[in-house]
């Protein structure tokens, strides 16, 4: 969960012209001894595997996803990173976030969230207690540890000012992927972390922190993250995949939810080179907030992609035209939309 350096404009239109002669990779392989043949199908994830991705390897270790004739493989992004593995056909489904989703399509990337992982954003600012720092106004004079992002600056911006402060009295450096406990003792006073995983492993390591959640300070910075995507080709050449895809990736979520123990062993079992202890503490407090208080695990709402998308305009970080309808759809969650 350690957040990478944004796509840069030039990097998402670049993008945008590869797209076109791309196709989709979708196989069939024999499940044998009778049984049907399995549709082969992949999905990228954003990072390392962690507790955000354990909705995916409980549907593949517990079978869900050959319940629905897949033959699910979970790999992890190369160089070009997960939204051009997806955009572009290479890879039919991965693991993104709501910036990177608004980006793209402003430019003609056809991106599409499928299902938003967690209901609400669980990222914040977060700073050693010995720092001092326990609202936005005490940033004034700290030290920031960025990644480069666009948005850094403005949410900070939108932070301080709801507490009254001045932004332009934080200094910010680039600690780009940076270990967070080794960037707050050594270079910086704070950083931008997932409490989900970082704050947990804080927990474990006894190095307790001052969180500062940004969803508190602005309704319109509660913004998904991460997602479930495809892109608008799979949708319309492959809904049946997409649809039986969905429907064995929620069962995985939904068992998470409700067994976050033996949901923790299946990830593991998936990714063994993980800190057990940290997948254990990590699963029991994110599992709570995959579906919160949404009536279903997954389901997106308009008014979350608008109101980032206008949050990011009023800071001149978005300045294209950005059609929130056409960004999500629910359409593939169980017992919603088509086919259902």
């Amino acid at each position: 969960m350690k957040r990478k350096s944004y796509a840069t404009a030039s990097m998402v239109i670049a993008l945008a012209l590869v797209i076109a002669g791309c196709g989709q990779e979708n196989g069939a392989k024999s499940a044998g001894d009778g049984k049907k043949e399995l549709k082969d199908v992949k999905v990228v994830l954003d990072w390392t595997p962690n507790t955000n991705h354990t909705g995916l390897y409980v549907a593949k270790e517990k079978g869900y996803y050959e319940e629905q004739g897949l033959n699910v493989s979970i790999i992890q992004p190369g160089e070009a990173g997960a939204d051009t593995m997806v955009a572009s056909g290479e890879v039919p489904f991965g693991i993104s976030y709501q910036e990177g989703l608004t980006y793209a399509r402003t430019e003609g990337v056809p991106l599409v969230s499928l299902a938003a992982v967690i209901q609400h954003n669980t990222s914040g600012f977060a700073a050693p207690v010995a720092k001092n720092i326990k609202s936005p106004k005490d940033f004034a004079g700290k030290t920031y540890g960025g990644f480069g992002g666009p948005s850094e600056t403005a949410i900070l911006q939108t932070l301080m000012e709801a507490d009254h402060a001045d932004s332009s009295t934080v200094k910010v450096i680039n600690i780009g992927s940076a270990d967070y406990f080794t960037a707050v003792k050594r270079d910086v006073d704070f950083s931008w972390i997932y409490y989900g995983w970082t704050g947990i492993e804080a927990e474990l390591r006894n190095e307790p922190l001052d969180m500062i959640y940004m969803k508190d300070f602005s309704p319109k910075l509660d913004y998904y993250t991460p997602l479930l995507v495809t892109n608008e080709k799979m949708i319309q050449d492959n809904p049946d995949t997409v649809k039986a895809f969905m429907a064995a990736t929620a069962q995985g979520y939904d068992f998470a939810i409700e067994h976050p123990d033996e949901a923790a062993d299946l990830l593991l079992k998936g990714a063994p080179d993980l800190d057990s202890k940290l997948v254990k503490a990590s699963q029991e407090w994110i599992s709570k907030q995959y579906k919160a208080e949404a009536s279903q695990w997954g389901i997106q709402k308009l008014e979350v992609y608008q109101g980032y998308a206008d949050w990011m305009k009023e800071h001149k970080i978005l300045d294209k035209p950005f059609d929130s309808a056409k960004a999500f759809t629910n359409d593939f969650l169980p017992g919603q939309g088509k086919g259902n």
